[in-house]
């Protein structure tokens, strides 16, 4: 998926945002002007995104809070918060681990940090049962919350430059922490386990729709194409820079990171399967906030030395959330103000301001009770196919509309040489026909929502439908307003004749 999808499309990117020196909005008007409304969607989708993902970084910050406690607490099951069945398998001999079996670590989780009460676990008089009771907003995430934001807004108010000196700690910062959390893996009981399991292919899995939709995802998220990002910051490059190496040269870095990160999270597993007395498989089956907040803590808390690594460990998903934060709401500030540069290009202060304060009260929704209900449909149906949608798009739209040829004049322009010829089929044929795959499959066998105990009920999944679709609208719907309101041929209309016209950037 990285090499034939992701790897393509991020140098794609890179190159387009290089040349044409523009955000994800108004670059179109050199590209084809028809599909413009792949800018817009690109920023709502990192809007939805900011709704949910800050959120997240909220729920680190207040277990960072949290871990300045001699013991963690989310050791024992001896709190308020517990119930019956909570259980704690660590350095106690002939303890039973049962599908009823609750962590101390889970238990916080849902008890505490994102307060989601089962009603046949606790009865409490605030509680969500679901999405139709979320109950209300939780203070304690809501200043977590406002902490988060006002890190943001004065990061990105000023510009990249600003920004740019932040992301020198935040984007460093955790190749320290996990360099210093894998030493510590290693020397686990049952570390080995962890790693064989990390390592051994499982082939029937390649059969599965959904290992390809979540490699998909991974490989979105984790290199960025179609979110914008790579538009924005590209387009402050020099014009020659070399977009072919650093496109090589960061994902490869990429690749390499998500491969130790690997090692790090298993080696961890492997010690909680050693402690519970079962399969590392039973214990992998957790995945995205359930990983992060319930089963790496949990092991953490067992340690010697809990405290310490606590607290490296969620300042390194802060950290790694924050430059996450940076480039999502850079995509949209790079847009709106290359879009709009009379109005709005010395206006960055208030307009960063605005557009940070849209983001924390489109996350008050996330911040109530029933809060990690919200985060998880968002999760699924604001991003999801909705992002490699675009991404399919904007290949098609490039490498069909624009012109194969065209592009990797552009791309000589600026590098002294085209691109080979793997990449141009890539751009042409092997990466759109991969995200058509998965879109249809996707879309054709989704499987049923739930977390933890919940389901999600059918009208919560046409909502969901309702929030992927809201964004990838306007993109027919601006392609039929550019027809019907645009003078000349379809083929003119639609760009096939763009004229060259200069790259600079307005100021801002």
């Amino acid at each position: 998926m990285a090499i034939f999808g992701g790897v393509p499309l991020f140098y794609m990117e890179l190159a387009l945002g290089q040349f044409h020196r523009t955000g994800a909005i108004s670059i179109w008007k050199h590209i084809c002007p028809i599909f413009k409304g792949i800018g817009y969607a690109i920023c709502i989708i990192a809007l939805y995104v900011s709704f949910y993902y800050n959120t997240i970084i909220a729920w680190a910050l207040f277990y960072f809070y949290s871990s300045f406690s001699t013991i963690l607490p989310w050791t024992n099951c001896d709190n308020a918060w517990n119930t019956p069945d909570c259980t704690n398998y660590f350095g106690m001999d002939n303890v039973t681990w049962t599908n009823s079996s609750r962590s101390p670590a889970e238990e916080f989780y849902t008890n505490v940090a994102t307060k989601i009460f089962f009603p046949r676990r606790l009865h409490l008089i605030h509680k969500s049962s679901g999405l139709k009771n979320v109950g209300g907003v939780r203070w304690q995430l809501l200043l977590c919350l406002f902490l988060i934001f006002t890190i943001v807004y004065f990061s990105l108010w000023k510009g990249v430059k600003t920004s740019g000196k932040v992301v020198w700690v935040t984007a460093t910062l955790p190749y320290i922490v996990l360099f210093i959390l894998l030493i510590r893996g290693a020397t686990l009981p049952g570390a080995w386990r962890g790693v064989v399991f990390y390592l051994k292919p499982q082939w029937e899995k390649l059969l599965e729709t959904s290992v390809w939709v979540d490699a998909a995802a991974q490989i979105f998220f984790s290199l960025g194409p179609g979110f914008g990002v790579l538009l924005a910051l590209s387009s402050y490059n020099p014009f020659t820079n070399n977009c072919y190496r650093d496109a090589i040269v960061t994902s490869l870095v990429n690749c390499l990171t998500s491969f130790v990160s690997g090692f790090v999270i298993f080696t961890v597993l492997g010690y909680m399967a050693e402690m519970r007395k079962v399969e590392v498989e039973d214990v992998a089956k957790d995945k995205g906030p359930s990983l992060l907040f319930i089963t790496y803590p949990e092991a953490i808390a067992n340690m010697m030395g809990s405290t310490f690594f606590a607290i490296i460990f969620f300042v390194m998903m802060i950290s790694l959330g924050l430059d996450s934060t940076f480039g999502g709401l850079e995509a949209i500030i790079t847009a709106v103000l290359d879009e709009y540069p009379d109005q709005l290009s010395h206006r960055r202060e208030l307009f960063v301001l605005c557009l940070v304060v849209v983001c924390f009260l489109g996350s008050l929704s996330t911040l109530t009770y029933g809060g990690a209900y919200v985060v998880k449909l968002l999760e699924e149906f604001g991003v999801g196919c909705s992002i490699i949608a675009v991404g399919f798009l904007e290949a098609i739209a490039v490498s069909w509309f624009y012109g194969i040829n065209r592009f990797s004049n552009d791309v000589q322009a600026m590098l002294g040489k085209a691109p080979g010829l793997f990449w141009r089929v890539c751009w042409v044929g092997i990466s759109p026909a991969f995200l058509a795959y998965i879109i249809v499959s996707s879309l054709l066998k989704a499987p049923p929502l739930t977390l933890f105990d919940y389901k999600y009920p059918d009208w919560s999944i046409t909502v969901g439908y309702i929030i992927g679709f809201s964004s990838f609208m306007w993109i027919p719907i601006y392609m039929v307003y550019k027809l019907v309101w645009t003078p000349g041929s379809l083929k003119q209309v639609s760009g096939f004749q763009v004229a060259r016209e200069d790259h600079s950037r307005h100021p801002c």
